[in-house]
């Protein structure tokens, strides 16, 4: 979906400064605004347009995409670190709900509401409003534009649940998983009762964890910035997950993160799986999963939450040093467009549409017959999410699974470390969340 000449001299006229913002500059080389860098997270729907960019994108508008591909944690370190030290390698980056916020706040990163606004066949209104306002800065606007939004959710195999005798309550408790688990795991067999992240990360094992201490009571921080990471129901919450994933989970637990499990989970290797709503696509789609038509799907098990799912978007953003805007706004526009999804669905396969984005998807014949086991779910469950009150107490920040300060990528990732010790059996877990404590309290200092 190119963008139109009329868009082009509007946001001109709005002084946007296309193709000549200030800084290092798009690392794509020189003043050829037909070639743009992208760096962006290796999770199947971004390997997904990079199969169909240069066949579509490229041949329709003339614009090289140079895309570099990265693991979740790598992706992290190397977009913090070209972004927020301006060094202007990459014209468009995948961020996700913690960091657009907070980069805006710091001024690294290109509003796009204009560049949206302008354009009306991007209908801007027809994305989904929670996934909307966790991608916008402090002025309203967006700072980066969705490309799947997901809430988190139970996927299990039915036939499996089915041989045991096994009913899966539509809303489980986290007490019910863990029967359950206990009932299914088969290590003889190769089968493990769960799949749960452990690889360290706050946004790898603590993005499922997180959700799991909110619902057990527990909290990073209360509303005055009291830390309370070794507080009883925070422990309590740690123990509980650390436990099931020892006694019942995969095989190499502390090194699991999403990929490896939605691999384990899709080869038929676990009985349940915690995590992100986005996975559902790839595991309905027979040439990447051997479940697919085995699965079902139950809302984020809860203990004293009436819910529990995490909200994520995973969007594309403009860094402020791009000199390339005209030529990264095409893209992102396309990449985040209407069209696009048809696209996906008719080239890949339509539960490969990167969804949980616009409320058009949900409205498409061919999707909802795809994914009529888990499109409900998931938008309910996105709008279910809250990252106001996630939990039982008033909380400082915004964010579900994270703590929306700058300073929570460093915590978060320094305890999951301890956290994924406890789950390869190195270290207890009280000793563990006395020294996340310690590491809390400096982080409140600062607040307080």
């Amino acid at each position: 979906m190119p963008i139109s000449r009329k868009v082009i001299a509007t946001l001109a006229a709005a002084g946007l400064g296309l193709g000549a913002c200030s800084g290092a500059g798009g690392g794509s080389g020189g003043g050829d605004d037909k070639t743009i860098t992208v760096l962006m997270v290796g999770n199947p729907q971004m390997e997904d347009i990079a199969k169909l960019t240069a066949e579509q994108f490229t041949k329709e508008t003339g614009i090289t995409v140079r895309f570099t591909i990265l693991p979740e944690n790598e992706l992290r370190d190397k977009v913090t670190q070209d972004i927020a030290n301006q060094g202007g390698q990459y014209d468009v980056a995948t961020i996700g709900a913690y960091e657009a916020p907070i980069w805006a706040k710091n001024g690294w990163l290109q509003e796009l509401s204009t560049f949206a606004d302008a354009d009306p066949a991007y209908d801007r209104a027809d994305l989904l409003e929670p996934i909307v306002e966790s991608l916008s800065g402090e002025d309203g606007k967006l700072y980066a534009a969705p490309f799947y939004g997901e809430s988190s959710f139970l996927m299990y195999n039915k036939e499996l649940f089915a041989a045991k005798g096994i009913t899966m309550p539509e809303r489980p408790t986290w007490r019910q998983v863990a029967g359950f688990a206990a009932q299914l795991d088969d290590k003889a067999g190769g089968v493990a009762g769960i799949c749960l992240r452990g690889l360290p990360g706050w946004g790898e094992v603590f993005a499922p964890l997180t959700t799991v201490v909110n619902t057990f009571g527990g909290t990073w921080f209360e509303k005055d910035w009291t830390p309370k990471v070794n507080a009883p129901e925070f422990t309590e919450a740690t123990k509980f997950y650390v436990d099931l994933v020892r006694a019942h989970g995969q095989p190499g637990a502390s090194q699991s993160g999403f990929t490896e499990c939605l691999n384990t989970f899709g080869q038929g290797k676990a009985a349940m799986w915690y995590d992100a709503t986005s996975a559902a696509g790839t595991l309905e789609d027979p040439a990447a999963s051997r479940v697919a038509g085995k699965v079902g799907y139950a809302y984020a098990p809860v203990e004293k939450t009436g819910a529990a799912g995490w909200l994520w978007a995973w969007a594309w953003a403009m860094p402020k040093t791009t000199t390339h805007s005209e030529s990264a706004w095409e893209f992102i526009s396309w990449a985040t467009s209407k069209e696009y999804e048809k696209l996906a669905g008719e080239q890949l396969g339509w539960s490969r549409v990167p969804s949980g984005k616009r409320a058009s998807t949900y409205e498409l014949p061919q999707y909802q017959e795809s994914a009529r086991s888990f499109a409900d779910v998931t938008l309910r469950a996105i709008e279910e999410a809250d990252p106001v009150n996630p939990g039982l107490q008033p909380r400082p920040a915004l964010g579900v699974q994270f703590v929306g300060i700058p300073e929570f990528a460093d915590l978060g990732t320094k305890v999951s470390q301890e956290v994924a010790a406890a789950i390869a059996g190195g270290t207890t877990v009280d000793q563990a969340l006395a020294d996340g404590q310690k590491l809390a309290e400096e982080v409140a200092a600062k607040y307080k």
